[in-house]
Parts: C-alpha cells; sequence; structure tokens
C-alpha cells in the first residue's frame, strides 16, 4: 500500500521496481530482480529490491534537490558530506539509490522559465529510489510480446529547427549568449511490451550511462555517454561532450581540424570549471584531456575532462544546484541559454538533458541524459539537438541532430545498428 509523506512523497516498502512498467504492471513484493539503473553496482544488479520510492513534479513545490537529500538519509543514505571516504559496501542495510532528474527541473533549481508543454507529462521531474540487497529471484521467460513502433512525428520540422538556429546566430550577434544548446522532441506510437526496446539502448557502444528506470506509466532509457557529474571520496568530475563527426577517419580528421566546434567546446569546458569552482576548494580546478575524441555508435565526439576536490561539508543538494542542468546541453552564460531555450523550444525536454544515475554515501555518478528515450503508455519518446555558436551552419545543425538520434531509433524498432563501420 502507498503511503504518502512530507511533501507528496511515495513510499512503497519492498516494491520490485522492475514491475513498475509503463503497461501497468501489477507491482510485486519479495525477491529481487535484474536492476539495470545506469552507473548500479554491477555485483549486485542480480540482487536489489525496491525499498522506497520519491516521485516529485514541479508542480508539487518545494526544491527537490533538497527533497532528493532530505528523502535519502531518512532511508539510511546520509549523503550531506560528499567529502566523507566512500564506505566499505556492505551487503545489509540499503545498497544505494537510482536518481533521475528533469532538465526541467534543473532549470527549476537554476531559477530560469520552464514553461513550454511537456510531451510525456506523466513522467516525474525527481525520481529516487533506494535500493535493498535481496535474495535473487530466477523468473521464467514469459512469452514474447507483439512489439511494434510506429512511424516519427517530429515537434518541429527542419525548417523550423532551422530558424530556430538562426534565432540565437542572432542572439549571440546582440550579446545576449554565446552559445545555446537547441533540442528537438519526437514521439512515435507503439503496441507491445517497450521495456525490451529501452534496455537495447543501453547495449549501445559508447554507453557508458547505459540503463533503464521505471515507474507507474512511465520508462526511461539510457545510452548516455557523457557524465554530468561523479564523485568518489571528495573527487568530483564531469566530462562535458561537445563536437560531433561521422565516426570514419575522414571525419575523427575533420573534427580535430574544425575551429568552430573547438571554440563551442572550449566555451562549455569554461562553464564547466565555473559550475564546479562554486562547490570547489579554492584552487583545485583543473582539466585534463582537453578535446579528446572518443566513440559512440557511429560518431566520433569531442570530450574533456574537469576535476576539482570538493568543498569541505559539500552535500547532494548543492551538487545538483551547482550542475543541473548540464552546461553542454544548456549553453553560455547559463541562465540566458536557458531563457533563450524555454522560448525556442516548442515542447519540453522530458527525460533528456536532465541527469540518470547512482548515488550512496560519499559516491555519486550521474550521467547526463542524451541519447535517452522515454515511454509512456502511448509514445516513445526521443530528443537530440547541439549547440549553436555563431558559426553554426542551420542546416548542419539539423542534420547533426538526426545523426545522433538515428542510432537511438533503429534500436528501439529492432533494427540493428552498425558500430563497427568505418
Amino acid at each position: 500500500m502507498r503511503k504518502v509523506g512530507p511533501y507528496g512523497v511515495e513510499t512503497l516498502p519492498r516494491v520490485d521496481a522492475a514491475s513498475r512498467g509503463p503497461a501497468g504492471y501489477a507491482a510485486s513484493r519479495g525477491p529481487a530482480k535484474r536492476v539495470d539503473v545506469p552507473a548500479a553496482p554491477t555485483a549486485c544488479r542480480h540482487a536489489l529490491t525496491e525499498r522506497a520510492r520519491l516521485q516529485w513534479h514541479r508542480r508539487d513545490g518545494g526544491d527537490p534537490a533538497a527533497l532528493a537529500e532530505e528523502f535519502l538519509a531518512a532511508h539510511g543514505l546520509p549523503l550531506h558530506d560528499l567529502t566523507r571516504p566512500t564506505p566499505t559496501h556492505r551487503h545489509t542495510g540499503p545498497c544505494g539509490a537510482a536518481l533521475y532528474l528533469s532538465a526541467a527541473a534543473g532549470a527549476h533549481l537554476a531559477g530560469a522559465p520552464t514553461t513550454a508543454p511537456e510531451p510525456a507529462p506523466t513522467l516525474p521531474d525527481l525520481t529516487v529510489v533506494v535500493y535493498d540487497h535481496g535474495p535473487t529471484r530466477t523468473t521464467p521467460p514469459a512469452a514474447p510480446t507483439p512489439w511494434w513502433l510506429g512511424p516519427w512525428t517530429d515537434s518541429w520540422t527542419p525548417h523550423q529547427h532551422a530558424d530556430a538556429v538562426d534565432a540565437v546566430r542572432a542572439a549571440i550577434g546582440r550579446g545576449d549568449v554565446y552559445q545555446t544548446n537547441l533540442v528537438g522532441h519526437a514521439a512515435a506510437r507503439y503496441t507491445g511490451d517497450p521495456l525490451p526496446a529501452l534496455s537495447r539502448l543501453g547495449a549501445l557502444p559508447g554507453a557508458r550511462y547505459g540503463g533503464v528506470l521505471t515507474g507507474d506509466g512511465w520508462a526511461i532509457g539510457c545510452a548516455s555517454p557523457e557524465t554530468l557529474i561523479e564523485v568518489t571520496d571528495g573527487h568530483l568530475i564531469t566530462r562535458p561532450i561537445k563536437g560531433t563527426r561521422p565516426a570514419t577517419p575522414a571525419g575523427r580528421a575533420e573534427l580535430l581540424a574544425s575551429a568552430k566546434e573547438r571554440a563551442e567546446h572550449i566555451m562549455i569546458v569554461d562553464l564547466e570549471r565555473n559550475d564546479l569552482a562554486r562547490i570547489a576548494r579554492t584552487g583545485t580546478v583543473t582539466v585534463d584531456d582537453l578535446f579528446a575524441v572518443r566513440r559512440w555508435c557511429d560518431l566520433w565526439q569531442a570530450e574533456s575532462t574537469v576535476r576539482a576536490t570538493a568543498a569541505d561539508g559539500l552535500g547532494l543538494a548543492d551538487l545538483l544546484r551547482a550542475t543541473c542542468p548540464g552546461g553542454s546541453v544548456t549553453g553560455a552564460p547559463k541562465h540566458a541559454a536557458l531563457t533563450q531555450i524555454n522560448a525556442l523550444e516548442p515542447v519540453g525536454r522530458g527525460a533528456s538533458m536532465g541527469a540518470l544515475g547512482w548515488v550512496a554515501p560519499g559516491h555519486v555518478d550521474l550521467g547526463l541524459t542524451i541519447r535517452t528515450a522515454a515511454a509512456d503508455t502511448e509514445l516513445l519518446h526521443t530528443w537530440a539537438g547541439g549547440g549553436i555558436t555563431w558559426d553554426s551552419d542551420p542546416h548542419a545543425e539539423v542534420a547533426e541532430a538526426a545523426a545522433k538520434t538515428a542510432p537511438i531509433r533503429a534500436t528501439l524498432a529492432g533494427h540493428r545498428t552498425h558500430p563497427d563501420r568505418r
């Protein structure tokens, strides 16, 4: 039975999260199924059971970062001081928790407007699921469910997308922003069970944060390669990705030679340095591997690593306020870019461009939810976009967004991608 606590918190003791899917599966109690939350401990994934859950929407009011920290502490996972050494992992009591924060919740934390309608309003803006260790259960394989995915309908046309790129360039010309990330959305009807399709995303090459998170009437599947924030023993790391080309020898050479991509990337690295400096010990922010080229599916992407030492007493709430939403999917200055995003994008970002991963005392590992899809009871949703600078070509930006979403759509449909193509 559900128990409603302070701030609209729902706690569902001993509910098996894998059974709480978008098709309205009945919640089962007892032994655990495999949990595939991104960044969850590999050794524990086969034996976790849901202990308690918090779900929050922006209409509920309050501070989602504070709610998350309070909820975790109430269930035996204190994250009010991330500078403490990570305790030895125990196989009794709570293992850790999944944490999901939407892009809109991140904008809310930043004090930016979020008035665009959400295409998947059943998705919460914050979900925290605490897991206990539990006995392993072997589940008999179910009969295959027929899977059908209809055609994709975009929330804006290529022409509208290109016009938005021109609007950002005009804003840069006026000095309003230096860079703004624009994101498009598409939806497709489906029949059957969406969880196998969403789970396939985690197997895509380069999906550092591959996995799923489910709830009543919704599910999120992630294939993200990007670290939003990682904290271990008081050490902070973020790995912004910015700059994309086809994964061919020519594409790699073009990415390395592109002054536009490098300038776009360095703007975001500087923004991430500033975000970490707000929560770091003075003088500890450093940049490693600047503009390193790495692969995701059929794309080369440029990634840097920014490190710092956490300020004394840094807790989860302040960490989320400083880093969400991620700079690589907003722009610079962040607040001005968020205001422009709200004005230009026709629908909200839903499950994309937020945070999803695993938290435990002394340890946080959250991926940025790029290359991410979500399901409600009727539709699958995807999002893709890119950073716009003065040198951006509108048609090239439209093509880049299409290239990023193509492997996601193919995988959801059950088609094979070609990760080894050169």
